[in-house]
Parts: structure tokens; sequence; C-alpha cells
């Protein structure tokens, strides 16, 4: 994910800004880290530079999912 693009992002729950903490990133993005609402305070991971802004119980039900498919 590239920095700038928090700016245009908002928290799918209640539409408020996000801010992020960066925990990798190379030259070009960020890898891996967390976007945090403003607002309510819900957190969304980037994993592998994609940022998951599923809300909480939808990404919950697709991890337990991908863990009983082994992933896939």
């Amino acid at each position: 994910m590239q920095r700038q693009l928090v700016e245009i992002l908002a928290c799918p729950l209640c539409k408020a800004p996000l801010t992020l903490a960066v925990t990798a990133e190379d030259a070009v993005e960020v890898l891996s880290g967390t976007l945090t609402c403003t607002a309510c305070g819900e957190a969304f991971p980037i994993t592998e530079g994609i940022p998951n802004l599923l809300p909480p119980d939808l990404r919950r039900a697709m991890e337990q999912e991908a863990s009983r498919s082994g992933g896939h």
C-alpha cells in the first residue's frame, strides 16, 4: 500500500479518517502495519502491502475459513 492512500481511505464502519502505523515498508510501499479509525478505534491490518478493510466480523469469518481450508 502506498502511504498517500491513507489520505483517501475512510473507516468502513463509521466513515472517519484512518491513521497509519507502519511495521514494515520498502522504498515504494507499506508492506505491513495497521490502519486505525480516528473515531471508533477499529484497527484494520495491512498484510503483504494489502489493507484489509473488511468489517471485523467478516474479517474473522474469512480468517476462520482460511484456517479450515489450509489458507486457500
